[in-house]
């Protein structure tokens, strides 16, 4: 219930109000079943401006360091994220990916609208990186439609480390679904689902219109920082 007050009566009129989204394409999200949106992830404003304009609920899979902050903030921040339709998902050990499908697939499975960046954290500088396979299992196994999704301008509103965003128009374009029904069973095959990873990722960057990087942006960040730690700026 209060998903929906938060939507429609709280947040969603603000966020429209301050960033006049201009949107494309949102006759592409299906009007019932189940469906994957996948897009782009440049801000943390993308949590909350892409549902904000759908008409019906989507449910992502959000980090779990949103749910388990400490003091009341923490807990603050997680009924919040809860309330706008995040899912807690454990990205550290070898089992997260497994974790992540098992609870998108519970969605799909009750024909809602699933949400998930495959890039599967924000980009730091503003490119579109490699997507990991997950998106394309759970397409797969769910036997689902992907709506390609491509936030445009939320990285200049609010670039990693910014806290308050920059009131600014933004873009928010919807492609046509992806059938992979031509894939069905081979779930399990890797080229398969690469194949399928990569076509979402594609989709993606024609709407987007973005420089392609083909690596992970946990690794490139990963990699970047652990040279910043070698070689610090030296002090003027």
């Amino acid at each position: 219930m209060f998903y929906y007050v938060l939507k429609y009566v709280i947040l969603g009129p603000l966020l429209r109000l301050l960033f006049r989204p201009r949107i494309e394409g949102l006759e592409h999200i299906p009007e019932d079943g189940a469906a994957i949106v996948a897009g782009n992830h440049l801000s943390f404003s993308d949590h909350f401006l892409m549902p904000a304009i759908i008409k019906r609920r989507i449910t992502f899979l959000a980090k779990a360091e949103y749910f388990t902050g400490p003091g009341l903030k923490g807990r603050l921040t997680a009924a919040f994220f809860r309330s706008a339709g995040q899912i807690p998902v454990d990205r550290s050990g070898k089992d997260a990916g497994q974790a992540a499908i098992r609870e998108g697939l519970a969605v799909l499975s009750k024909d809602e609208l699933l949400g998930i960046y495959p890039e599967g954290t924000r980009s730091h500088d503003g490119r579109l990186y490699k997507g990991k396979v997950g998106v394309a299992v759970m397409a797969l196994k769910a036997r689902v439609p992907v709506v390609p999704c491509a936030m445009v301008g939320t990285f200049e509103i609010q670039p990693p480390g910014r806290v308050v965003p920059r009131i600014k128009q933004v873009t928010i374009r919807f492609g046509e679904p992806l059938d992979f029904s031509r894939y069905a069973g081979m779930e399990d095959q890797k080229a398969a689902i690469r194949a399928v990873t990569d076509e979402i990722m594609y989709a993606i960057l024609g709407l987007s219109g973005q420089e392609y990087v083909d690596e992970y942006a946990a690794r490139v960040k990963s990699e970047q920082a652990e040279q910043a730690k070698k070689f610090p700026k030296r002090r003027r």
